[in-house]
């Protein structure tokens, strides 16, 4: 969408204040021997006290409040009893949610506890690409441009970037216009950032492949080749200098 009045600012930075609090909360309550089913219904709880509805659930009828991926999982990982989490994972927590018919769209990767998997080098190239790719974007930017940023900044850090998951528009409905903000150059991708428009950026770091696939269950995302991706992603407003970031409340730069 395309912020014009203090209503639709004031309207987005409530919806964007409700998906960063209840992500921050949800990667605070995680510990080991918890279920992802738990930890879900947890975030559940939280937008509810927001008065918040899940996005993937209202738009989707995903089986979950948020998408929460471990491990070898990508994303839209479906919380499950049977997934138990265990030091040293990693995990992914994604919430978006609709509130008074304005939309927002957050996520950020963790290692719970140790780092016994050796991952924490992925997970914090995958903040830091995330940092400097927003804070290059403002209206008249290439879309592309960001997109080649963040893949060549991967390849600096010895990873790869997940080439079919983008970022996208968001505000009036989950995903808008620009419905494709890559992390890669893609030189057929010829549109640029619009001053005042609201998008979803995000990053999908990766140790080895460039794909992800759907599992049989219709929903979750994984690699073929035993990849491990981390995403970290903020709703923001562009500007014609610094942009907005919504959903700073999540507190993932921290």
């Amino acid at each position: 969408m395309s912020i014009s009045t203090q209503a639709e600012f004031d309207g987005m930075t409530a919806v964007a204040n409700a998906v960063a609090n209840t992500l921050k909360l949800m990667r605070e309550y995680a510990q080991p021997g918890m279920s992802t089913k738990e930890l879900d219904d947890y975030g559940k709880k939280i937008l509810e006290e927001y008065g918040a509805n899940s996005a993937p659930y209202l738009t989707y009828k995903f089986p979950g409040y948020t998408c929460i991926s471990v491990n070898n999982e990508i994303a839209h990982g479906i919380p499950s009893t049977k997934t138990v989490l265990k030091e040293g994972d990693l995990i992914n927590v994604d919430v978006s949610a609709e509130l008074n018919g304005f939309w927002a769209d957050n996520g950020g990767s963790f290692i719970l506890g140790k780092d016994i998997q050796g991952l924490q080098p992925l997970v914090d190239a995958s903040k830091r690409i995330l940092y400097k790719a927003i804070h290059e974007i403002k209206g008249g930017v290439k879309i592309n441009e960001i997109g080649g940023l963040i893949n060549a900044e991967a390849k600096k850090a010895g990873f790869r970037v997940i080439k079919n998951l983008v970022g996208h528009g968001v505000g009036r409905s989950l995903h808008e216009a620009p419905h494709e903000i890559p992390c890669w150059y893609d030189r057929h991708n010829r549109a640029k950032f619009k001053i005042n428009s609201v998008v979803a950026v995000e990053t999908f770091i990766s140790t080895k492949g460039s794909e992800a696939f759907t599992e049989a269950d219709g929903w979750t995302l994984t690699g073929r080749d035993g990849s491990f991706v981390a995403q970290h992603e903020h709703t923001i407003v562009i500007t014609d200098g610094k942009p907005i970031i919504l959903t700073s409340a999540n507190e993932i730069w921290n």
